[in-house]
This record gives C-alpha cells, sequence and structure tokens, in this order.
C-alpha cells in the first residue's frame, strides 16, 4: 500500500486527507481540518489565501510521511503575481460584487451565444472570464488558479490545471486547448496563464522549505489531480456503466451527465448547463444549484442550532408546501438568508415558512425539485438516459435530502462515498503509480470499499410534477 495526502478546499474549510491504497483496498483518514474564512475588507470579499497555505502545510505535517500530494479546490477564483513571482494582493471571492453589470460588456463584443458555442460554459456572474474583464491586471505577469498558486507555493513550479482551466470560460471544450478566438476578441493575453496540465501530470517536488517546515523526507512529488474539486469528485461516483447522472452536493450542487463530447446547442445554453471538462477526455455536462449554501447561511443566521434537530423538524414539516427556485442568482450573495426565503415565498404567492424546521423543509423541497428539474434536462439535452442517481459530497449525511431526491427524480439514489473530491484526488495520484487502472476500475474500487446507502422513490411523482408547475408559473 501507498500513501497519498489530498489537499481538498471547500468554500468554507479545507482539509488535508491521507489516502491508503493497495491493488484492493482504499482507506482515508483525516489529517488536519481547518476553517476557510473569507474577509471583508473596504475593497470587498477576498480569500484568506495565507490562511489557507498554513493550513495545507500544518496538514502536510499531521499527514506524515506520504507518496504524493494532490490539490483540488474550488473553481474559477486565481491570484495575480508579479515579475518575480510575488503574490499582488489576496484572490478576490467569487461572490464579490465586482462583477455586476460585467457579462453585457463582454457579450457586446462576443454574443452570449458565440460565447456558448465555443467555451460551452454556462453563465454565471462570477465566471473566471468576467472577473478578468472586471480586474485591473496592472502588474500582473502570471494568473494562477487557487489550486495551481498553492501548488506553485509548495513546489516552486508554476502550471494550470485543464479541470479547473475549463471553468474560466477560456477553453473549447472540443480541442481541450485555450479558446484563442474568444480571448483575442476580448483582450485577454493568455500569456497570463501557465502551460496547461493534466491529472496525473508532475508538478514538481515539495522545496526544501516546505520539506523543513512539514517534517516530511524528500523527494516528495506533486500530482496533478483534477484539480477542480467537482472533476475529483465525479472521478469518485462508483457508478458500474455509463448510465448514471451524479449530484456533487455542498455548499453548492452540481447536477449532471458524465459524456464524451460537450453539448454546445443553444438549448443547452437557454437552460443554462455547462460543459466542463474532466478525467481521461470526458465532460462534466452540468448544471450549477445554490446546493446547501442556501441551509449554511439560515443556520448560521439562527446561531447554529442543532442540526440533527433541524432536520428532524424539516421532516415532520408539510412537504412541497412553499418551494424557492434554488438556482436564483438572487440568492447568491451572504447574509439574511432566511429572510430572503420568506420574502421568495411571499412574492411568488406562497405560504411564508415560519419556523426554522419550516424554512428547512422548504430549502430542501427546493433542493430535490432542483435536482429533479436538471438530471431530466440533462438527459433530454445530451440524449443520454439514466437508471440511477448517485449523490456524492456532504449532502450524503442529509438522509431526508437524499430520500427527497429519489422521491423527486423518480430514480435510486446511491449516496457516498462523502469525501468524493478527496477520493477521487488520491485515486488520480495512485493511478500514477499504477496501483489502479481505468476510471472503471477506480470506480470498482470505490463501490468496494467504500459505505454506500441506497434511496428507492417514494410516493407519488404527480406533486412533485405540481410543484415545478407551480414554480415555474410564479
Amino acid at each position: 500500500m501507498r500513501s497519498y495526502a489530498a489537499v481538498d478546499l471547500g468554500a468554507s474549510s479545507g482539509r488535508v486527507m491521507v489516502g491508503r491504497v493497495g491493488p484492493d483496498s482504499l482507506e482515508l483518514a483525516e489529517a488536519h481540518r481547518f476553517v476557510n474564512r473569507p474577509v471583508r475588507v473596504p475593497e470587498g470579499l477576498r480569500w484568506d489565501i495565507l490562511s489557507l497555505y498554513a493550513g495545507v502545510l500544518d496538514g502536510l505535517r499531521a499527514a506524515g510521511q506520504v507518496d504524493s500530494v494532490g490539490i483540488d479546490s474550488w473553481a474559477v477564483d486565481y491570484g495575480l503575481l508579479d515579475a518575480d513571482g510575488a503574490l499582488l494582493g489576496n484572490p478576490v471571492h467569487y461572490r464579490d460584487a465586482r462583477t455586476e453589470g460585467v457579462a453585457g460588456k463582454v457579450w457586446a463584443t462576443v454574443p452570449a451565444a458565440e460565447l456558448y458555442a465555443a467555451t460551452g460554459i454556462q453563465y454565471a456572474p462570477f465566471n473566471t472570464l468576467y472577473q478578468l474583464v472586471a480586474d485591473r491586471l496592472a502588474g500582473a505577469e502570471r494568473l494562477l488558479l487557487v489550486p495551481d498558486l498553492l501548488t506553485y507555493w509548495l513546489t516552486g513550479e508554476q502550471g494550470t490545471e485543464l479541470t479547473n482551466a475549463s471553468t474560466t470560460q477560456l477553453i473549447d471544450p472540443r480541442t481541450r486547448d485555450w479558446s484563442y478566438d474568444v480571448a483575442a476578441r476580448l483582450g485577454i493575453g493568455l500569456e497570463l496563464f501557465a502551460p496547461l496540465r493534466r491529472p496525473g501530470d508532475p508538478a514538481g517536488l515539495l522545496r526544501d522549505e516546505v520539506l523543513e517546515e512539514t517534517g516530511l523526507t524528500g523527494p516528495v512529488p506533486v500530482t496533478a489531480v483534477g484539480s477542480h474539486d467537482t472533476a475529483s469528485a465525479v472521478a469518485a461516483v462508483p457508478a458500474a456503466g455509463e448510465r448514471f447522472a451524479y449530484i456533487c452536493t455542498g455548499t453548492w450542487s452540481l447536477a449532471g451527465l458524465e459524456l464524451t463530447a460537450p453539448v454546445l446547442t443553444e438549448e443547452s445554453r437557454a437552460a443554462n448547463f455547462t460543459n466542463e471538462l474532466g478525467l481521461d477526455g470526458t465532460v462534466r455536462y452540468l448544471r450549477n444549484i445554490m446546493g446547501l449554501w442556501l441551509l449554511q447561511e439560515c443556520v448560521r443566521a439562527w446561531g447554529d442550532p442543532d442540526l440533527g434537530a433541524l432536520l428532524r423538524e424539516a421532516a415532520a414539516a408539510p412537504a412541497l408546501r412553499s418551494v424557492v427556485d434554488a438556482g436564483d442568482a438572487a440568492f447568491l450573495a451572504p447574509g439574511r438568508m432566511p429572510e430572503r426565503i420568506a420574502e421568495a415565498c411571499r412574492a411568488t404567492g406562497q405560504p411564508v415558512p415560519g419556523t426554522p424546521g419550516e424554512i428547512t423543509r422548504c430549502i430542501l423541497d427546493s433542493l430535490a425539485l432542483a435536482h429533479r428539474r436538471a438530471i431530466a434536462d440533462a438527459q433530454r439535452l445530451a440524449d443520454h438516459p439514466v437508471d440511477v442517481v448517485h449523490i456524492v459530497g456532504g449532502g450524503t449525511r442529509n438522509a431526508l435530502l437524499c430520500q427527497l431526491t429519489a422521491d423527486a427524480c423518480g430514480l435510486p439514489v446511491v449516496a457516498g462515498p462523502t469525501e468524493a473530491a478527496a477520493l477521487g484526488n488520491v485515486l488520480v495520484q495512485a493511478r500514477t503509480h499504477g496501483l489502479v487502472g481505468d476510471r472503471s476500475g477506480m470506480r470498482r474500487l470505490l463501490a468496494r470499499t467504500q459505505p454506500l446507502t441506497r434511496y428507492e422513490p417514494q410516493g407519488s411523482a404527480e406533486r412533485w410534477r405540481a410543484a415545478q408547475d407551480r414554480l415555474a408559473t410564479r
């Protein structure tokens, strides 16, 4: 067996996990977990990237000797470096308001339909492309996406990992290379980006100073993984065959299909589906849904009550009494989430949930309904039917959400693994050492070794159709 450190950074926390992999074994243990707390300063919302890097170093120290390190994180955000490789400032948070109105300026040069046909990336106000147009790039010689920035600090080597690069809206998903035409028309110099890397490529060795600080004995390689956490999570979906949908749950819900080619039709653009790149030439065809962010913000506003008690109250609340559009950008910003959900229900003429349990039930019903829409739309737009839905990530701990998703989709749901991004990260590293085979082999190993829970659909599908119709006509 060999050991691999997976640095897995989410929007609210980071963790360093240690995976031990053998020909027929896969174990994962947490070495260190740390808070990822953005900071609001006068100029806007920023990531505390130095705190995150300190957490990574602490985690590697706690992990002990490993055979390789891989890093994955959320997408779209980046750090800018000067000519000497020094960071010019803390990376801007994707929820910062600086990109408001920028998309219209971009579309005046590259119309939205042309942009989608070239890059396949759905519209989101925080896409890297819009951040670049809004940014002051004076003095910047290099742009590194967040996991690539941390890799650079660990190794001294710069690269741009492809699965994460595909979220920038500057990659052509057909060629799996830069969309040179889009960049040229918008005046974005692609020389800002380091050379592209692919999952499994070497990304350097831990620097001597890092070895000294972590207590590790070199050489310790860093391996490029699916550095977009969703790419790593999809790699860890324990599916058999190709007729499956996935939902990667956490702060966001990413619901869709694994395809061999992008879907770049106008109908797909209108449905706001994205074509992000995955392992081994695959495309992650999915829709971004606001996810458990809605509940996280409510829990924060309520003073962090016991989540188990809250979910029991939600389970006892009336089903589908009120629903909101879980993909609505109105819920993107932090703050006042219970009031904003109540306002959305009031504005659409639905009963207004009053208690925390009722609001939680509204959120979970709304997420299940959004999962239903996304998976049905993906099958239709890609002409790719599915027999099962796999839920991976933090939402697997929420049995009520898993059951509601099965009910809403009318399909069995297989929940697990919870730490999918870290497991996908580990397995790509292990694959470079020949310990696992292709994606199918990785998935068979996951299915044999990880705890999974199956939920069968219950109740009538008609009530979900009625709720969807009710929401659509408001």
